[in-house]
């Protein structure tokens, strides 16, 4: 579920079985990909407090099915999933038309220049490795300053 200060970040996880409809508060929504559980929690309260929308997908299918459903600002991609790659993933939400023009970010523990070339190949417009610092909300949110001014 979006997390609109209501609810914990454990609840975030729990999911939502119906679509949400879209944001009328005209924050900035975003999709967590992320199988961790500790580490979506923080993600959650980092951009919660950046004054974010966030919802919570603890698989790759549960992605992809949120990311068909709700119409996201940014969405953030961990590649090791407990259920997928996460470079397929990217893959697949950039043939889907309601989210081919969404940002993606990989957010993942994977550092090599052969799986950051990957993860931008596959249509990601950053790559950022766990661990990672002060700079997350903010780097997150300057790609949706940019998707903005370039989408009419």
């Amino acid at each position: 579920m979006i997390n609109s200060g209501n609810q914990s970040p454990r609840e975030q996880l729990q999911g939502t079985k119906q679509a949400e409809l879209p944001s009328t508060t005209g924050k900035i929504r975003i999709l967590v990909v992320e199988d961790d559980t500790p580490l979506a929690m923080m993600m959650v309260h980092v951009l919660s407090r950046a004054g974010c929308d966030v919802q919570v997908a603890n698989t790759g299918k549960k992605g992809l099915e949120l990311a068909q459903e709700c119409k996201f600002d940014l969405i953030t991609l961990d590649i090791d999933l407990s259920d997928a790659n996460g470079v397929s993933i990217c893959l697949e939400l950039k043939q889907r038309h309601v989210s081919r023009k969404t940002p993606v970010v990989f957010v993942t523990g994977r550092q090599s220049e052969q799986d950051v070339r990957r993860g931008l190949d596959a249509g990601a417009v950053d790559y950022i490795v766990k661990p990672f610092g002060m700079e997350f909300a903010p780097r997150l949110l300057s790609h949706v300053g940019r998707e903005r001014e370039i989408s009419p």
